[in-house]
C-alpha cells in the first residue's frame, strides 16, 4: 500500500485519551479526592482556555481543581505558602505567564518540590509537564532523535529550558535558538521545537522538506488562538511529521500535569 500523500500529524489528544482512561480507573481507587490548586492573576483569553481544559479534565478522571485568581504578586506568594502546608492540596500551578514576569522565578520556586506538578521550580520534584508532554508525543510516534539534529526555538521556562536540558544529558544534537536568532538557519535542521508565543514566527523558508515540527507556541491574535508556525508551513505536504493547529502539545501536557497530580497523591 502506498503512503498517503502528507506529513504524519502529531496527534496527542488521541495519545491522551489512552492515558486518561487509565488515570480515572486510578482516582476511582482512591480513599480521598485528589485536588490540584491552580493560581493565576489574569483574564487572559489563553490562560482562561488552559485553566477551563484543566477543570474539565480534572472533572473528567475524579480530581478536583480550584481555580484561583489572585489580586497580584504578593497575593500569590500567599496563596502558595498556604497551600504548601493544606495536606488536602496534592498539587500547585502558578499559571504563566503572570502579569509581574519578573517574579516568577521567586514564585515558582516557593512551590514545595513534592506539590510542583508543572516541574518549574528550582527544586521540583517533578520534570516540567509541557517539556515532558514533547517527549511522550514524539516517542508515541515512533519519532526517534538519534542522527537528527534538533533546533529548540523559545528559552522559555515551560519548554526551551528544560528540553535543552534533558536533550543534552541525553547526546541529542541539539541548538536552542531565540526569536531575535538568526532562524533562516533552521532549515538545517530536522526537528524543529517551537514555543515562543509569537503567532507565525516560523516561516515557509525555514523549514526544509523532511523536517518533523512541534509547535509548542500559543498566542490570541485578534482573539483567535495562533501558533509560532505559519499557515504556509501547515500547508506543506513535504515534511515528515508536524503537529496539529490544535490537539498537538496541548492535550497531552494536561494529561502529564493530572499524571504528576496522582502521583503527588499517592506518595
Amino acid at each position: 500500500m502506498s503512503r498517503s500523500r502528507g506529513p504524519k500529524i502529531l496527534n496527542g489528544r488521541e495519545l491522551a485519551e489512552f492515558i486518561k482512561e487509565r488515570q480515572a480507573s486510578v482516582v476511582r481507587g482512591l480513599k480521598r479526592k485528589p485536588q490540584l490548586l491552580i493560581i493565576r492573576d489574569s483574564d487572559n483569553p489563553v490562560i482562561v482556555k488552559y485553566v477551563e481544559l484543566k477543570k474539565r479534565y480534572g472533572e473528567d478522571i475524579g480530581i478536583s481543581v480550584i481555580d484561583y485568581l489572585a489580586e497580584n504578586s504578593d497575593d500569590i506568594k500567599k496563596r502558595i505558602l498556604a497551600a504548601n502546608e493544606d495536606d488536602e492540596i496534592d498539587g500547585i500551578i502558578l499559571q504563566l505567564p503572570i502579569l509581574e514576569k519578573e517574579q516568577t522565578d521567586e514564585l515558582v520556586d516557593l512551590i514545595a518540590p513534592e506539590k510542583d506538578v508543572d516541574g518549574l521550580g528550582a527544586q521540583a520534584g517533578f520534570d516540567s509537564a509541557t517539556a515532558t508532554a514533547i517527549l511522550w508525543l514524539l516517542s508515541g510516534y515512533d519519532i526517534g532523535l538519534d542522527n537528527r539534529r534538533v533546533a529548540l526555538v523559545g528559552r522559555g521556562k515551560l519548554v526551551g529550558a528544560p528540553l535543552f536540558e534533558i536533550f543534552s544529558k541525553s547526546g541529542v544534537d541539539v541548538e536552542m535558538f531565540h526569536r531575535g536568532s538568526d532562524l533562516s538557519r533552521l532549515k538545517d535542521f530536522d526537528v524543529i521545537i517551537s514555543a515562543t508565543g509569537v503567532p507565525g514566527l516560523i516561516t515557509d523558508e525555514m523549514v526544509s522538506a523532511g523536517a518533523v515540527v512541534v509547535d509548542a507556541g500559543t498566542a490570541s491574535e485578534n482573539g483567535v488562538l495562533k501558533g509560532d508556525v505559519s499557515d504556509a508551513v501547515r500547508a506543506r505536504d513535504d515534511l515528515l511529521a508536524i503537529t496539529p493547529l490544535t490537539g498537538g502539545v496541548g492535550p497531552l501536557t494536561i494529561t502529564c500535569l493530572f499524571e504528576h497530580v496522582l502521583n503527588a497523591a499517592l506518595a
